[in-house]
């Protein structure tokens, strides 16, 4: 087994602070700062130096930090090795993904394993892609289906393995009856002059849809604002704007709204990732949800596989 204290270390490393590294844990501030003296005194090194009101990592905690990563991924190897020994896919599968790619590829998925192998219990969250790789680390989620975002780690990060899955289209959401509603497809600077309704910076489709505005010519004239598609289709039905909305999203069929295929070199596209924790790949259950995933991403005609 390996020191739990490393985890706890890897987890403030993640989240920058002793009180939001212990939230993730589920344990107290208390608790996660008395393992990390312990640890630092069993290893006879300073891992925190104090730097105002905060806590840093120090040199020596960046080396064990190196090393901890290392053990983590052959831990998942194995279980892995460990699994072949027993008959049959079992135990508990957690898979976390955001909001559409839960709905149109991992729901899907999931029935599909639930049905072919009855011992295995699959979990599924739904959540932010931000929020994904945190689920992994912490080890509340085995699978995570997400959208790069900026801030998250980088592709040769040795805690996760990250494999491209899918890239997915934007269409252009009007209203019924606007002037380009009957269009088979548009160019993305002909709503150029038209008002938008787009996401709070916070979210991921702010940044797809401000990067490939930019990318086309323009910046868009955002007047709404709303966190899910449900909210941004309504105030689109409604005459408040246009906005871009991902091929995998559905929307109620009472909304009178009209996806547009965008086309040009700058149509925009989303690029779906999906991650585990480095080594586990070949453990019998997570093998077999990323080979489920897979197979739905392969069955659907609107979205591209890339892996």
């Amino acid at each position: 087994m390996i020191d739990p204290r490393l985890h706890t270390l890897r987890m403030l490393r993640e989240h920058g602070t002793v009180t939001a590294a212990a939230t993730a844990l589920h344990l107290t501030p208390s608790t996660v700062s008395q393992q990390l003296r312990l640890l630092a005194k069993d290893l006879d090194v300073q891992l925190l130096e104090q730097v105002g009101r905060r806590v840093r990592l120090t040199s020596a905690a960046h080396t064990l930090l190196r090393h901890a990563d290392e053990l983590f991924a052959q831990a998942e190897r194995a279980r892995a090795e460990l699994a072949a020994h027993r008959t049959g896919i079992t135990g508990m599968l957690r898979i976390s993904a955001m909001p559409t790619a839960l709905v149109a590829l991992v729901a899907p998925a999931a029935a599909r394993l639930r049905d072919a192998n009855p011992l295995l219990t699959v979990e599924m969250s739904e959540d932010e892609s931000r929020h994904c790789f945190d689920l992994l680390l912490s080890g509340d989620s085995d699978i995570g289906v997400l959208i790069p975002a900026p801030g998250g780690p980088a592709l040769d990060d040795p805690r996760f393995e990250q494999h491209q899955l899918i890239d997915e289209p934007q269409d252009l959401l009007v209203p019924s009856g606007h002037r380009l509603a009957e269009c088979r497809s548009v160019a993305l600077t002909e709503a150029a002059e038209e008002p938008w309704v787009g996401a709070p910076d916070r979210v991921a489709h702010c940044h797809l849809l401000l990067g490939a505005c930019a990318a086309a010519g323009f910046m868009p004239r955002i007047n709404h604002r709303g966190v899910d598609w449900l909210g941004i289709s309504a105030m689109v039905a409604h005459g408040f704007g246009v906005s871009l909305i991902p091929r995998l999203a559905t929307l109620p069929a009472d909304h009178a709204v009209v996806r547009v295929p965008l086309h040009g070199d700058g149509a925009p596209t989303r690029r779906h990732i999906i991650c585990i924790r480095r080594g586990s790949a070949a453990q019998p259950a997570i093998a077999a949800g990323l080979a489920a995933v897979r197979e739905i991403c392969r069955e659907r005609n609107d979205v591209v596989l890339v892996d």
